[in-house]
């Protein structure tokens, strides 16, 4: 018998991302087949997925890190429906890891955008898919943990869900609701979410799990009891907040201004690191690598004059370039950004960011606005086209260092300046990005998770910025400490969790004699 879970949550960021890869270890450490899954995740952080046929396709980053959590490569089937957002109103619809084609010739990119209008149009084709994809998973592993969306008690989406308890329903999941006490309310939240759900949606919910306490537990025990006799349903768990739980973060608002826990520098010097958070800002977990250095301080920013302090800056992935780019202009971003290069210091374009840089955007694709004055700090144009380039990349840098990365982008150089410098080689030969001076670009996402890469690329950033006191370190490893972050999330678990009663939950199913709480949720 396939064994099933879904973990929904009081809000996005509650903690479902981080407890289904914290069960999905733990279940794997115990040599159980398991798998993640999520229906449908919004999110312009995504993973390049290559499937046994060859082809490549996008899922969101939090399925590809559950994936290694359970010892397994990426599955499309992981994350069947991705919507990546373009706008306030609208998201690009990426279903089974490729950009759904339209059927209509005035969609961007010749792909379908979801909106409020067109949702339920659409909504009967990716639900069927998702459903179709949890059974396959469901035959090929012993356990699928699944993993909601925002919260299971959004009463104004419940008729059209298929992600939280619409999901669970048709599967037949049990299913747990994790609330972040550090935001307060918690037991708000929790009772809140059980009592807005219809009758049939409340037999499924077994039970809670609270995410990120600190302090002395004995004094949240008494809630934690109150908490059963109002709801007949126990808490499995209180997970506590821990400072090293920040690698991939699904959505990078998660992020604090500080990202990650900085060591400190091997050297006398610090290297101050700069990312402009843009607002369709996609795979900023690029940077993170670079976190992980000792010494180097990352922030993530939208004022003028932390870019104007920082030795590097970062300007990274955007679903929308050329709007971001003129938001830039708008907040007085792109004069830091400017003076910051005139200065000498180091810049770095990623994906989008590295379109920016460029001379001329011409994008009749994306923002269809035409031919776009870029920040005319690298030699190059930038042309969109309808097809995206979605793949791995393998090759070197400075000759003989490797390099690893995944591409995602319409956009592509159309034109360049013969003697630019690229700052990579693809594993053909062919060039990939700039470096011109102090600033540098690529397409290439992931490439700084190649140690000796970006090693040497702060090396050299630092001795740009004037920093000869900093010194990287020759033993950080990126690949470990993931697997390091992984193993705590497990460790986590198994420590702070009733794992007996969500094992018994995960093979038995959900009780038969759970009450019902009052209200319920209004008659569709």
């Amino acid at each position: 018998m396939t064994g099933g879970l879904l973990v929904a949550g009081t809000t996005s960021d509650a903690g479902k991302s981080v407890l289904t890869a914290g069960i999905c270890r733990w279940l794997y450490r115990r040599g159980v087949a398991v798998a993640p899954f999520k229906a449908q995740n919004m999110s312009n952080n995504s993973a390049v997925v290559v499937g046994a046929d060859g082809r490549a396709g996008e899922i969101g980053r939090a399925q590809a890190m559950q994936a290694a959590a359970c010892g397994l490569e990426p599955d499309l089937r992981f994350n069947p429906v991705l919507l990546k957002p373009g706008s306030d109103l609208s998201s690009q619809v990426v279903l089974l890891g490729e950009a759904m084609p339209a059927a209509e010739p005035d969609q961007p990119a010749g792909t379908v955008s979801v909106t409020a209008g067109n949702f339920r149009a659409l909504r009967p084709r990716l639900a069927q898919t998702a459903f179709d994809a949890l059974a396959e998973l469901r035959t090929a592993y012993d356990v699928v943990i699944c993993e909601g969306a925002g919260s299971p008690a959004e009463i104004n989406l419940r008729d059209t869900d298929y992600v939280n308890m619409g999901l669970a329903r048709h599967a037949g999941l049990p299913t747990i609701v994790v609330g972040d006490i550090d935001r307060g309310g918690v037991f708000a939240a929790l009772f809140g979410t059980l009592a807005l759900l219809e009758p049939a949606d409340q037999a499924l919910l077994a039970g809670f799990v609270i995410n990120k306490f600190r302090g002395d537990l004995g004094l949240l025990r008494p809630g934690l009891e109150m908490l059963r006799q109002v709801t007949g349903r126990p808490t499995y768990g209180v997970l506590p907040w821990h400072l090293d739980l920040w690698l991939d973060a699904e959505d990078s608002l998660a992020y604090g201004r500080i990202l990650g826990r900085p060591a400190p520098p091997r050297g006398p010097d610090w290297l101050d690191v700069a990312v402009v958070r843009l607002p369709r800002v996609s795979n900023a977990t690029d940077v993170e690598a670079l976190a992980t250095e000792p010494g180097v301080r990352v922030r993530l920013t939208i004022e003028p004059a932390e870019i104007a302090a920082a030795d590097l800056v970062v300007i990274p992935g955007t679903k929308s370039t050329v709007d971001d780019l003129d938001w830039l202009r708008g907040n007085g971003l792109a004069d830091a950004i400017r003076a910051h290069a005139a200065a000498g210091r180091p810049l770095l374009g990623i994906c989008g960011g590295y379109q920016m840089l460029g001379r001329a955007i011409h994008d009749q694709v994306e923002s269809r606005r035409g031919t776009v004055a870029g920040l005319g700090l690298l030699p190059i144009e930038v042309r969109f086209a309808t097809t995206k380039t979605v793949g791995r990349s393998v090759g070197t840098a400075a000759g003989s260092v490797p390099v690893r990365g995944y591409e995602i982008h319409h956009g592509y150089v159309w034109r360049t300046d013969p003697d630019l410098t690229p700052l990579l080689r693809y594993a053909d030969g062919r060039t990939e990005g700039a470096a011109s001076g102090n600033v540098f670009g690529t397409h290439w996402h992931g490439a700084f998770e190649s140690d000796e890469f970006r090693r040497r690329f702060l090396t050299e950033a630092a001795r740009l910025a004037g920093r000869p006191g900093f010194r990287v370190a020759p033993d950080t490893d990126f690949a470990a400490a993931r697997t390091r972050a992984l193993d705590l999330l497990g460790d986590l678990v198994e420590e702070h969790l009733d794992t007996d009663a969500l094992w018994k939950l995960i093979e038995s199913g959900v009780p038969a004699d759970l009450p019902i709480v009052p209200p319920g949720a209004p008659a569709r």
